[in-house]
């Protein structure tokens, strides 16, 4: 895939930050780094998938009051772990990477999955449902999106080494 004349500048500047290089250069900090995302990934995941699950009317017994709040806020801090590390993992192969079909569709299905947050906490509903309210339509379509996007991020993150 041929970069843009805009595009490659930023591209090798990436690849070639301090960051980039000391991972380049250090299998223990590309360990390190790579391990820090998939804990970041896990709680995304771990928490958001138990939150959906909720929503969509799973796991009786648990008051979604209780549950609704902490998931968000550790999805939240996953999502935050996991960007940054990506980020910083990016920067090793820029290059590679934005000539990636899996990569630019894992880009794609987050960005995807982030609108959706953004729909789910626009919603009303959605916040009434957190504090122990009724579960309307609209918030089980959304968790159910939800669920789905989030998992496919995941597929599409390991199809990257295989593509």
């Amino acid at each position: 895939m041929e970069l843009s004349s805009l595009v490659a500048p930023l591209v090798t500047a990436l690849g070639s930050w301090p960051g980039a290089r000391w991972l380049q250069g250090s299998g223990t900090a590309y360990l390190f780094v790579n391990a820090t995302h998939v804990l970041g990934i896990s709680l995304l995941l771990g928490s958001i998938l138990v939150l959906d699950l909720k929503l969509l009317g799973g796991l009786r017994g648990v008051p979604l009051a209780v549950l609704g709040p902490l998931n968000v806020r550790v999805a939240a801090c996953g999502v935050a772990l996991a960007f940054a590390t990506g980020f910083w993992l990016f920067t090793v192969q820029p290059r590679e990477y934005v000539g990636n079909p899996a990569f630019l569709i894992k880009l794609g299905l987050i960005a995807l999955a982030l609108a959706n947050v953004g729909v789910q906490h626009a919603n009303p509903a959605y916040g009434r449902a957190l504090e122990g309210a009724t579960v309307s339509a609209g918030v089980r379509v959304s968790a159910a999106a939800s669920a789905l996007l989030w998992l496919a991020v995941l597929v599409s993150g390991r199809w990257i080494g295989f593509v």
